[in-house]
Parts: C-alpha cells; sequence; structure tokens
C-alpha cells in the first residue's frame, strides 16, 4: 500500500486546527486508505486509539447511524473524556442532514473534525451556509505516475504506457495487469458513480443554482461518453446539444447543462476555464473538460482509435492540480497555450504534446509561448527525447521525467 505522503502531509499540517477537514474526490480514489494511514499516524504519534472514532458509512454495521440525531448520539457516547477526540466521517453524504451532525460538533471543545464525500453535495451550499468559514477542502486524485510506478516497482516508459491504460485508481495496481479484472472493475466504479452518486441526487441548491435530479442514465452515458471522447477540445452547451439533435436525440440546452454540471460534481470530469493571457481575464466561453482517470476514459470509449496527444494532456492536467496550481487554458491572440498554471504569484505556461520531432509541430507547439511577451516561465512536455533542451528561454522537458519530478517544474 503506497503511503498518500502529499494528502497525508495536509491532513497532518491541519490536526488540531479549529476548523474542519473535508476530503473529496472520485469513488475509489483512496479516500478510505488516506484515512486509515492518517488513523495510524496519529497512533503512531502517541494518541490513544479511543481518542479516534472512525465511521464508514458505506459498511453495513453503521447503517442505522445514517439517521442524524443517532449519529450525534453515538458520537456524543464516544467521545473522549480526557483529551482531543478525531472524528472521522467517510462518506458523509449517505447521511441526510449530516451537516447540523457537523456542525453541532464543530462548536464543542477537543473535537477535531474529518469528513470525506465523493460528491459536491458535501460542499452543497446549504452545507456552505452551516459551515461558511470552518471548512478546507483537501481534493484528492488517483495515484499520480509516480506513485503508480512507486507501487509497480516500474518507472520505465511501459509503465507510463499502463498508466495511462488502466489509470491510477490504486486498486487496480494490484490486479497485475489482468485487463479483464480491470475493466470489471471500473466498470463497477463507473456504474455506481453514474448511479448511486448522479442519478440518486435529489433536488436541491449547489453554490446558490438550483440543481435537479437526473432521471434519464442513458442521456447521461451519452454525453458522459462525448465528453470522454473530447477531451483536449472546446466543449460548450451548445456544442453537446446539437451533437445529440444531429444523433436523433432532442434534449434541452438547460438539461444538457444540468446533466454536465452532475458529472464533475461526481469529480468524473474536471473543468478548464479559457484564460485571455493578455487581457488577464477568464473567458466563460469553450473550456475543456478532462478526465479523472484515463483509465475509466478507456473503458467508456469503445477501442477504435487511441489519441496519444491528448491522454497526455488529460495526464499533465491533472499533475498540475495535484501540485497545487490553478490551471486555465490560455489564449494569446488566435492561437492557444495548453495550460496557464497559476500558484500565488507564479505562472508557468505549458504546451503537450507526444512528438516534436517534424519541423512543422516544433514550430506549432513554440508559436503561441513565443507569442507571450512576459516573462513567466515557459515549458513543453512531449514524449520524445530528441528535442529536449532550452530554445531561448522555452525549455522542452520529457513529460515523463516531469511527472517523475525529475526535471523542471
Amino acid at each position: 500500500m503506497v503511503i498518500r505522503k502529499e494528502y497525508l502531509g495536509q491532513l497532518m499540517s491541519w490536526k488540531d486546527e479549529k476548523i474542519i477537514k473535508v476530503v473529496t474526490g472520485v469513488r475509489r480514489c483512496g479516500k478510505s486508505t488516506l484515512f486509515a494511514q492518517f488513523k495510524n499516524k496519529l497512533i503512531e504519534d502517541g494518541i490513544n486509539e479511543k481518542q479516534i472514532i472512525t465511521l464508514n458509512f458505506e459498511e453495513l454495521e453503521y447503517e442505522e447511524l445514517l439517521d442524524y440525531k443517532k449519529l450525534y448520539e453515538y458520537i456524543k457516547e464516544h467521545l473522549f473524556s480526557d483529551g482531543m477526540t478525531y472524528v472521522i466521517l467517510d462518506e458523509i453524504q449517505m447521511v441526510n442532514e449530516f451537516e447540523k451532525v457537523v456542525d453541532s460538533l464543530y462548536v464543542k471543545d477537543n473535537i477535531d473534525i474529518y469528513i470525506t464525500g465523493s460528491n459536491s453535495y458535501t460542499l452543497s451550499s446549504d452545507m456552505a451556509t452551516f459551515l461558511t468559514g470552518r471548512y478546507v477542502e483537501i481534493k484528492m486524485l488517483p495515484l499520480s505516475f509516480n506513485e503508480f510506478s512507486e507501487i509497480i516497482g516500474n518507472n520505465s516508459d511501459s509503465a507510463l504506457a499502463s498508466y495511462m491504460n488502466i489509470g491510477g485508481l490504486s486498486y487496480v495496481t494490484q490486479m497485475n495487469m489482468d485487463s479483464e479484472k480491470i475493466n470489471a472493475y471500473l466498470e463497477g466504479i463507473y456504474n455506481t458513480v453514474i448511479v448511486k452518486d448522479i442519478e440518486e441526487r435529489q433536488n436541491r441548491k449547489l453554490n446558490g443554482r438550483d440543481v435537479k435530479k437526473v432521471s434519464d442514465i442513458t442521456l447521461l452515458k451519452t454525453i458522459a461518453k462525448f465528453l470522454a471522447n473530447s477531451i483536449g477540445s472546446p466543449i460548450s452547451v451548445k456544442s453537446v446539444t446539437n451533437y445529440l439533435t444531429s444523433n436523433g436525440r432532442k434534449v434541452s440546452a438547460n438539461t444538457v447543462d444540468d446533466y454536465i454540471d452532475a458529472l464533475c460534481e461526481s469529480f468524473i470530469f474536471y473543468p478548464a476555464d479559457r484564460y485571455d493571457i493578455s487581457g488577464k481575464e477568464l473567458l466563460k466561453n469553450n473550456r475543456k473538460l478532462y478526465i479523472v482517470d484515463l483509465g475509466l476514459r478507456n473503458y467508456i470509449l469503445p477501442k477504435s482509435r487511441y489519441d496519444l496527444g491528448f491522454s497526455i494532456e488529460n495526464v499533465v492536467y491533472f499533475e498540475l492540480l495535484r501540485r497545487g496550481y490553478r490551471v486555465n487554458v490560455g489564449k494569446i491572440g488566435k492561437t492557444e497555450v495548453d495550460f496557464v498554471a497559476r500558484r500565488g504569484d507564479e505562472i508557468i505556461y505549458y504546451q503537450v504534446t507526444a512528438d516534436m520531432t517534424s519541423d512543422e509541430t516544433f514550430d506549432r507547439e513554440m508559436r503561441p509561448l513565443r507569442a507571450i511577451k512576459d516573462n513567466y516561465e515557459k515549458i513543453v512536455l512531449t514524449l520524445d527525447k530528441f528535442t529536449i533542451g532550452n530554445y531561448e528561454g522555452i525549455k522542452v522537458i520529457n513529460v515523463k521525467d516531469w511527472l517523475l519530478g525529475e526535471a523542471g517544474k
């Protein structure tokens, strides 16, 4: 079992702070494992096991605690009387009105609260109203390539190919690259997310916006397949609606918008808005969507072709998120920069391509970066190892080395 060092470090940095720690992420990305590691670390550091209350609401033995009043009474009865109690509530969104429990615990002394959720309902506007200024969100992702290679004991080019094929959901690394087992596992996760996390959502508000129950699972899966096939390409509600209409499925733009939001709420897709580099402002149209795990993408899509460049782009996008950057698609004049990565005062521009060896590709990838007149760092990430170097201040870096932290930022 690989130690999720980055996320464990974040949890430890917030330990004993008077703030609720909310860990979110797609199902099976490792949230429960992370909290098992966190519990072990607490015990290693001298915390009495009686000081730790851990409840996973997907486990049948805690079914009666899905009633928020019974849950609150249970926790009160098990509080440690002579020091801090660490309360870990896993998949808390299964408890109706759970925010009342969390809020009541928060106002008590000597309680350190940690919760997880597999969809954005965990941070819906209702909860945000209850807990304004009282929580910090830790956004958890599947394994990075660095973690993946550590588990399988291989960081070669073939390991990167495997990572891009089967993805980074932790359990797939234990299946000895058995494609049938992996596909069955991914199918189970995908259907669970679609049915359990999306279909069952109720009419409510999210970030102040009315959200309606998803009722047409066939339509939802059709939209998910379209988005999975379109990573790295600009997407709008209109373009998705037009695609469905052209294929004989009449649907309103509002429904499409709501279904895309549902797929993002469940952390299957992540949006990257466009950013005008010259004007220093976000643009509202034609964002891109990236899928949280390429293994899921390869399960969703028929094996008709393989778009290597967009797959690498997807991997880079999530690696930048792991490293703490806000990531946008850059616009400079009539050209586009794959990513504008911002963290505090730091800005880095990235182009991502499978191969830079042809003159045409080299010029195409360099042109947008050369058009940017500021002095922030500019990097091209590529699979090829022949063009690596520094070209008038623009670095060309092998993407595998970059993912392993062995080159550049």
